[in-house]
């Protein structure tokens, strides 16, 4: 049955006749635009061998005293680092000493706060996105002893005390804590089950959507350790299919592969019940914290205060529109509300771990978007506003800290344009902003302990990653790793890199872009295009950032390849980032069709030959877009593609959608699912067959529509494959097929 209003088909239809006069606009190309080398990109190098992979600088750490850094080098060792003259002052760990031959790499790192132990990761092994289990080891500097963090499991989550004499961890949904000094390990919950109680981490839904594994926190001074128990009895489970395979291969699954499931609350569904609790170390005892009688709601994150016996817990309603900050005593477990963030639309969870307690006890810093920019203000820990830290027309994209002393707030931001990010410090009152990056492009920073040093990353468009040092006052004080290896690799190959512009649609909305043009660009022939493109709520793909890789190799052969950033993507205020509230997909799928047209209407664009694809978001994009838009786009292709947001996560959804109950129209109204029948144009849809995020379901169900509609199409399911899609040769396979879909049908 086809759900699509008679208005809708009509504003679509009129875009499809519209001829688009737009100007194309040229921006921040700072160097040529083209590398004039005789060598062509091979599919190989792109996507099997990482050729073109830039290096960088990995696991940094700031040590305590703020004038040395440590750095994790070929997962074998921790090497002590001056900032100020780049000196290796140090290996403070190195696993090839004949001492350490208990493993032979490692993951991850952490030091206690004293810096004289180590955390090791190794053996690590995944679970969801951001879980994994693993083995841990401490390594006592001092004394070089390396002793296993407990013999009876593997672990989660392991984490210092702030005294650094113990360590908490989950095994199987329970709550461990070891002493490292009579070696005792002792288990602080008993009630975990698998499918049914999690205690100090989060269910699938929480970690997915909320960005956060970790569910437990010691308290300032190491006496109770906060944690949240996940109660998932009433919500739903997900069924998956695992077979043998054979990277890796599942021995027992051979003839009876394996039924696995998980609890995955799908819109509209039950939630788990979550509480919070604290563990007092000096008497054993637990006591729950009062976080309000309402059930149906989340609890995204726990957060310690500077004072001992407050505990901070983020409260959240089910629309996500009110987030309260609540006050809890840990010795009573009362609380209060200290701060209230209300939205129209939702509140960003992406502020969540921006929220920093200054040390005076007296205020508290957030990021909110009351004035429809997402901004920096101060608060006092009574819940009054202090004043605005940053203004204007633009977003802080990132929060780096508060230097007390100087009274210094250090951000990223978009001001300089939508497409780029730069690195600032002001006044917390306000005044003195000063930009501490200097390249246009894209640029993050690591700043050290007290703020006197920052690791700025910086790449754009025509620039690999370029790390450098930098002091507080944005001074250069020299490069850590300029990829010049890189640089001089892609000298010898003929390629073009992106070109930005911008464009009007016909409702005057201006959408900023960029284009890869073949080598050999000749304004005079007229070229396929094929379109990238997400589009999903807050995204940027258009970003002046380094981004080599296949689709490079495509403009190689004779394509242009394009993408527009449509509303609702980020970088351009609270109006533009919202406007697809409750109706995602409707107004993504006109800019893009709005885009195609316009590409049509250039001399040196075959307008019979426009193509579109993406992954994810990007897939739910490409199927409407391929359904939708009545034959504007010769060939797409969608990788593990959303066909209906009721088959998706309630977090996520309800987030943007509110519950199906509620809004019944804009979830089916834009559903890739009740539109199979309008197919117009060659599909090849791909999707792993172990998606634990966005289910194989969406693909099994789209494609038996198109079955039943008598759509031709084409489909690609790999064997126990997740959202990204890789492992052993799989993504090497992937690509291969996408580049031979291509050539044959756009």
């Amino acid at each position: 049955m086809n759900l699509q209003p008679e208005r809708e088909k009509k504003h679509i239809k009129k875009i499809i006749n519209i001829f688009l006069i737009a100007s194309l606009v040229v921006a921040n190309v700072t160097i040529a635009n083209s590398q004039t080398g005789s060598k062509k990109i091979i599919l190989d190098d792109v996507i099997k061998n990482y050729q073109f992979f830039p290096k960088s600088v990995y696991g940094v750490r700031s040590m305590n005293d703020g004038v040395t850094y440590t750095t994790l080098e070929n997962n074998t060792m921790i090497v002590k680092h001056s900032y100020k003259t780049g000196e290796v002052l140090d290996t403070i760990f190195n696993i090839g000493d004949k001492s350490l031959s208990e493993f032979t790499h490692f993951s991850n790192y952490s030091f206690s706060d004293d810096e004289s132990k180590i955390l090791l990761t190794t053996n690590r092994k995944q679970i969801f996105r951001h879980s994994f289990t693993a083995e841990y080891y401490i390594y006592y500097i001092e004394t070089k002893l390396l002793q296993i963090l407990s013999d009876t499991g593997e672990q989660q989550l392991a984490t210092f005390s702030p005294d650094g004499e113990k360590v908490a961890f989950v095994r199987k949904n329970n709550l461990f804590i070891t002493d490292l000094i009579s070696q005792e390990e002792k288990q602080i919950t008993t009630d975990g089950k698998h499918n049914c109680i999690i205690n100090g981490a989060p269910d699938w839904v929480y970690e997915e959507e909320f960005g956060f594994s970790k569910g437990f926190a010691w308290s300032p001074d190491g006496k109770s350790l906060a944690f949240m128990k996940f109660d998932e009895t009433e919500v739903k489970e997900f069924y998956m299919t695992i077979f043998a395979g054979q990277v890796p291969e599942i021995e027992e699954n051979a003839l009876y592969p394996e039924n696995r499931s998980w609890k995955y609350p799908k819109a509209g569904e039950d939630n788990s019940l979550v509480s919070v609790h604290v563990y007092n170390l000096m008497d054993g005892k637990t006591s729950i914290m009062d976080v309000g009688q309402e059930k149906d709601q989340y609890i995204p994150r726990i957060k310690w205060t500077n004072n001992l016996d407050l505990l901070c817990v983020y409260r959240l309603n089910r629309l996500q529109n009110k987030l309260e900050l609540l006050i809890l005593n840990k010795n009573t477990g009362e609380s209060w509300v200290m701060y209230t963030d209300e939205n129209t639309y939702y509140v960003d969870e992406n502020n969540y771990d921006f929220l920093t307690f200054l040390k005076d006890n007296k205020h508290f810093v957030v990021l909110n978007e009351k004035d429809g920019w997402n901004h920096v203000y101060l608060y006092g820990m009574d819940g009054e506003l202090v004043n605005q830290v940053t203004k204007g027309e633009w977003d802080v994209t990132d929060f780096y800290g508060y230097d007390p002393k100087e009274k210094l707030i250090f951000y990223q931001s978009c001001e300089s344009s939508p497409i780029e990010r730069d690195v600032y410090s002001i006044k917390i009152n306000g005044s003195r902003k000063k930009k501490l990056s200097h390249d246009e492009g894209v640029n993050r920073a690591d700043f050290s302990q007290g703020f006197k040093y920052f690791i700025n990353f910086f790449s754009s468009s025509t620039t690999p990653n370029v790390v450098k040092l930098f002091n507080s006052k944005g001074k250069l004080i020299r490069t850590l790793e300029d990829n010049n290896v890189l640089k001089e690799k892609l000298s010898d190959f003929y390629f073009n890199y992106k070109e930005f512009f911008s464009f009007k649609t016909s409702e005057g909305v201006e959408l900023n872009g960029w284009m890869i043009k073949p080598p050999d660009f000749d304004k005079n022939h007229e070229y396929p295009i094929l379109m990238y493109q997400y589009g999903g709520p807050a995204s940027q793909k258009v970003m002046d950032n380094w981004d080599f890789g296949w689709n490079n190799y495509i403009a190689q052969e004779e394509y242009i390849v394009a993408c527009v950033d449509g509303r609702g993507t980020g970088g351009r205020g609270e109006e533009f980032r919202k406007m697809t509230y409750l109706q995602l997909g409707k107004y993504e799928t006109v800019d893009q069709v709005e885009a195609a047209q316009y590409f049509a209407s250039l001399p040196f664009v075959d307008a019979s030959r426009i193509g579109i694809w993406g992954w994810s978001y990007g897939g739910f994009m490409t199927l409407l877009c391929m359904t939708k838009g009545e034959g504007v786009f010769k060939a797409g292709i969608a990788v593990a593609p959303i066909s209906s947001w009721r088959y998706y996560d309630n977090i996520y959804t309800e987030r943007f959608m509110r519950k199906p109950g509620e809004n019944p129209d804009g979830y089916d109204n834009n559903a890739p699912l009740n539109f199979a029948d309008q197919l117009q144009g060659r599909l090849l849809i791909i999707h792993g067959a172990a998606d634990d995020n966005v289910h194989v379901q969406n693909t099994l169900e789209f494609a038996e529509r198109l079955v039943q509609a008598d759509k031709d199409f084409d489909m690609m399911i790999y064997t126990n494959r997740n959202h990204g899609i890789y492992g052993g040769n799989t993504r090497n396979h992937l690509y291969r097929k996408m580049t031979r879909f291509i050539f044959d049908n756009l």
